[in-house]
């Protein structure tokens, strides 16, 4: 054995007794297609949820828009203004990671949104 060799054995980790490998199970697009398992990847999913929000986001403005056009109140600009807030918000949850609390934040942020639309603003 030369001494490279040496090196290289003395850097690989023994096991102890009783420790196993753990099998690592491969996956398989076209098995997880097959059976119907289709997940998202996190990557996946922050982009998803950006790319939700930025859409959100635009139509917010929009109907931000449209409402000041029918009628100036600042009861719209507030409700409107805190819905762009909001997604701006889920838009920076989701670039950090947070994709299950911008999904929720973004649902019921929006919801909010809209309800309080529909019961505050004559």
């Amino acid at each position: 054995m030369s001494t490279s060799d040496q090196d290289q054995a003395a850097d690989t980790p023994i096991p102890a007794p009783g420790d196993e490998p753990e099998a690592v199970e491969e996956t398989d697009p076209e098995a997880a297609d097959e059976t119907g398992d289709r997940k998202l990847t996190p990557r996946q999913a922050r982009r998803l949820r950006m790319a939700l929000s930025s859409v959100g986001m635009a139509a917010m403005a929009v109907v931000l828009a449209l409402r000041i056009a029918s009628r100036s109140s600042v009861l719209v600009v507030g409700v409107y203004g805190l819905a762009l807030i909001l997604c701006g918000i889920v838009i920076e949850l989701s670039r950090n990671g947070r994709t299950r609390l911008g999904s929720w934040l973004l649902a019921l942020g929006l919801v909010a949104a809209i309800g309080s639309d529909w019961l505050l603003i004559p």
